[in-house]
């Protein structure tokens, strides 16, 4: 709600509106309203009828796929899309443009889930996207990872899946969100997939004796947490399975794959081999929202932290939050 627009206006009023500790000094809403950003404030000229702009920083990381699953060996899943407003964003592009949240509207979070791993031939599944929402407008929505292949090329998504064990490709990554998947790899005795894509880097390729490593992911300037690595790609008994990192599942051979951790969007790892082989499942997204001044209301249970004067809302499941 805006200050009066003429009249008296109270400390209390001031820190109401625009936030600030106790004592309350004037010096906490330089550039607030109509202040200045040094020299002397004055409550009337710089305050009546403004209001706390919801300039809002975040962090939308889509869920990752899980990991193919096939004798031959299979591809990683791709990490879920990657989008930031601050440092680095997915494909290691640009931050792209802060938010502004209207006070009184609510708006919706979503949070994508990873895609299943297999434990029979089959690609892995694609992640799901996560969102921002208010009304039929979606302010940032994220693909979800692209699928780990079986014995066919990795999905497209936010990052790529890595190929299966066969010559192919590995899926596209997006633009502002992730790196493509790795290539796969055949010959007479042996079958490597490719490591998915991740937010920073490509998925490895498949080799005659390794499969590939997923693609790394990004450290959010928000909360410096390492998210949205590629899944590692699985192969057979004589090759070496991918690794993975930043929330990656590692791949396998004869034996369960890695999933990618909960909430990092990471991909999970692929299976191959035969046996006991089942790929892994990509991890859950989130979304991360950091402001200026505590929401009037929130749902779904985000976690709240603060630091350096700013609120941060971690969603980990649906939600809403209301300025």
């Amino acid at each position: 709600m805006a200050l009066p627009s003429s009249g008296e206006i109270k400390f209390s009023q001031l820190q109401t509106e625009f936030g600030g500790s106790n004592p309350i000094q004037l010096s906490e809403y330089y550039s607030k309203g109509n202040a200045p950003g040094s020299g002397e404030i004055q409550l009337g000229a710089d305050f009546h009828g403004t209001a706390f702009v919801w300039t809002a920083d975040y962090l939308v990381v889509a869920g990752g796929a899980g990991g193919g699953r096939y004798g031959a060996g299979a591809g990683g899943g791709g990490a879920g899309g990657y989008r930031t407003s601050v440092g680095t964003s997915g494909r290691n592009s640009a931050a792209e443009s802060s938010l502004t949240l209207v006070a009184g509207t609510t708006y919706t979070i979503t949070v994508g889930g990873g895609g299943n791993g297999k434990s029979s031939d089959a690609d892995g599944d694609a992640g799901t996207p996560s969102s921002i929402k208010q009304g039929a407008t979606t302010l940032v929505s994220t693909s979800g990872g692209g699928f780990g292949g079986r014995f066919t090329a990795g999905g497209n998504g936010g990052s790529g899946g890595g190929c299966g064990g066969s010559n192919g490709l590995g899926g596209n990554g997006t633009a502002n969100e992730g790196f493509n998947g790795g290539n796969g790899h055949t010959s007479a005795y042996n079958g490597a997939g490719g490591g998915g894509g991740g937010a920073s880097g490509v998925g490895g390729n498949g080799t005659s004796s390794n499969a590939g490593n997923g693609g790394t992911g990004l450290t959010s300037s928000i909360d410096s947490v390492a998210r949205a690595g590629g899944g590692g790609g699985g192969c057979v008994t004589t090759d070496t399975p991918g690794s993975a990192s930043s929330g990656g599942g590692a791949g396998a051979t004869n034996g369960p794959a890695t999933s990618g951790s909960p909430n990092t969007g990471g991909g999970g790892g692929g299976a191959g081999g035969g046996g006991a082989a089942t790929s892994g499942q990509g991890g859950s997204g989130v979304v991360v929202l950091r402001v200026g001044k505590t929401a009037t209301s929130t749902t779904g249970s985000p976690t709240v932290t603060t630091s350096g004067g700013y609120t941060i809302y971690t969603f980990t499941g649906n939600g809403s939050i209301t300025p």
